[in-house]
């Protein structure tokens, strides 16, 4: 028997006389209506394929396709607010299922005409097919056009893992069978083949599902810039069969991927993790340089403090500060420095060149840097210690490892290495707490351990400074190997500072301040801006005396006494 709904569809085509009118011009829609009204009331006898042969003619004109798939897709189409399964297709065309599996060939043509999607549902441990009318294949419908699928032949990088990204999604949404994505990934692979990321593919000669693999790594990692994939991110890409083999080979890094030096294991403590893994150098060179190339180099050129922005300033050490820091600025000499590289590298030794600039506030630590990186015509790239912490739970561990990232790839288009700064690096080197402290400890670890590992692969110039040296932690203090320690300058050194920085202080007065008062190069230059300030508001030149008054402004300020004799 009929169900009601049927029966009463079935009236209202004999009500309204379709066949009795064969001149009345309908759209798509309307034939495809058609075509329902009458297999539900005959099946697929023969009198229904005499009775409904113009509307099937006219959805093969419109559509290409054959018959039977005319009569399946309008039908699919009159349930296109709900999910069809075979059952459902049966029961509304009023025959067996047994009869739809035979014409199943036609359903497949279908889909792979993109008129139809698949979907394979998992419910209560039965897997359920369903298909859909995809929504744009309904537009064109609406618009009585004939559908055309999107061509993504030699589209951008961009546009290749837009897609990517979505036919992952309807992957791990049961949206897409295994077979439906491979084939789909393949056809996309194929029509672009002007990309350096599909040649570089194509030449790694990778199976079918080592290719899903690699693909899934450069997909999280282009969406989520994740350089920690575990098993449970690339699990549901793939068949249970295929899944618990390719954990296998992971685990015991019997991957090719490996052997390609395409991904490797993450390190935790300088212990390699074997459930946790991400993109080498090498593969986001060769896959995703591509991406955003203009973007991402005015986003690090954004980054970067150029050595030729950097004004010439004299600065005062005291002897041992001056030989260190002329041997560190000779060696960074470009020359110097790739000759020195060459000769670590053909003993098998580290190339990476990481300083510790350490001592009290205002004794020049920065500004050497400054002055270095504008002799050896590096520029510089400046983290911000401050947005490395974040709010957000393991986000801070993502800033800096996209710092030094950004890095590699900066050292890597740099005609010159630049010099990577960690300046006032207290809160990133110092000891590391008891994890039992809570969370913000953990993550303040978490940070310093990412650090070390990175300390260790470094390939170019990193300096940090600090004030509170007593603080190092000693595995970074290991790690470090130029150690420079600014103290406080000495009377001559002092003397040199006050008579460079306010060239009217005669050579008596000069030593005068430099005997009485215990300051740094930078508590110097903050008397002499507040002498300048004098100067353009008095009209005068300052004095001693005056000079000395915001001396003992300074001390009262810091807390200090000052050493030597006191006057008034």
């Amino acid at each position: 028997m009929r169900d009601s709904k049927v029966q009463t569809q079935i009236n209202i085509a004999e009500n309204q006389h379709v066949e009795t009118n064969p001149r009345k011009k309908l759209s798509i829609l309307g034939h495809l209506e058609q075509i329902i009204m009458l297999s539900e009331k005959m099946g697929l006898n023969d009198e229904f394929f005499q009775k409904a042969k113009r509307h099937i003619n006219a959805a093969n004109k419109l559509l290409k396709i054959s018959r039977m798939q005319a009569v399946f897709f309008a039908h699919f189409v009159g349930n296109s607010d709900n999910a069809t399964t075979l059952n459902d297709l049966a029961t509304s065309i009023y025959c067996s299922k047994i009869r739809i599996l035979q014409y199943m060939h036609e359903i497949d043509e279908l889909e792979k005409r993109h008129l139809i999607r698949r979907y394979v549902n998992r419910y209560r441990g039965q897997i359920v097919i369903t298909y859909q009318v995809p929504q744009d294949v309904m537009q064109s419908l609406v618009q009585n056009k004939e559908y055309q699928p999107v061509i993504r032949k030699n589209i951008s990088i961009d546009e290749v893992f837009d897609v990517l990204n979505q036919r992952f999604k309807e992957l791990c949404d049961n949206e897409l069978t295994y077979e439906q994505f491979i084939n789909e990934i393949n056809a996309l692979l194929e029509d672009n083949p002007h990309l350096c990321f599909t040649q570089n593919l194509k030449q790694y000669g990778l199976p079918e599902a080592k290719l899903v693999l690699l693909l899934r790594f450069c997909n999280l990692f282009v969406e989520n810039e994740d350089d920690n994939i575990r098993f449970h991110n690339i699990e549901n890409c793939f068949p249970d069969s295929i899944s618990r083999q390719i954990k296998q080979t992971l685990r015991y890094k019997c991957c090719n991927l490996f052997t390609l030096d395409l991904i490797k294991n993450n390190n935790d403590n300088g212990f390699e993790n074997r459930e946790s893994f991400r993109l080498t150098d090498k593969a986001k060179t060769e896959l995703l340089g591509e991406l955003n190339i203009e973007q991402k180099q005015a986003r690090m050129q954004k980054d970067l403090t150029f050595h030729t922005s950097l004004a010439s300033k004299q600065l005062f050490y005291n002897e041992k500060e001056r030989k260190q820091v002329a041997e560190l600025t000779a060696l960074l000499q470009e020359e110097h420095f790739a000759n020195v590289r060459k000769h670590l590298t053909d003993k098998g030794m580290r190339t990476g060149f990481a300083c510790l600039f350490h001592g009290a506030p205002g004794t020049g630590k920065t500004e050497t840097v400054y002055q270095i990186a504008r002799q050896t015509e590096r520029n510089i790239y400046l983290v911000d210690i401050s947005a490395t912490k974040s709010m957000w739970f393991g986000e801070s561990e993502k800033r800096i490892k996209r710092i030094f990232e950004q890095y590699r790839e900066l050292v890597k288009s740099e005609k010159i290495a630049p010099i990577l700064l960690f300046n006032e690096a207290d809160a990133v080197i110092g000891k590391r707490k008891d994890v039992i402290s809570g969370n913000v400890t953990q993550t303040e670890n978490a940070i310093q351990n990412i650090i070390l590992q990175e300390m260790e692969t470094l390939d170019g110039i990193m300096i940090a400074t600090t004030n509170l040296t007593q603080n190092l932690d000693k595995a970074f203090e290991r790690r470090f190997l130029y150690k420079i320690e600014f103290v406080k300058p000495n009377v001559d050194a002092k003397r040199s500072i006050w008579q460079s920085i306010i060239p009217e202080l005669s050579e008596t007065d000069a030593a005068t301040l430099a005997n009485r008062y215990d300051f740094s190069g930078g508590q110097i230059e903050n008397i002499a801006r507040k002498a300048t300030i004098d100067s353009i508001i008095g009209g005068k030149e300052p004095d001693l005396a005056k000079l000395e008054f915001h001396c003992k402004s300074e001390l009262i300020g810091n807390g200090h006494r000052a050493v030597g004799f006191r006057t008034g």
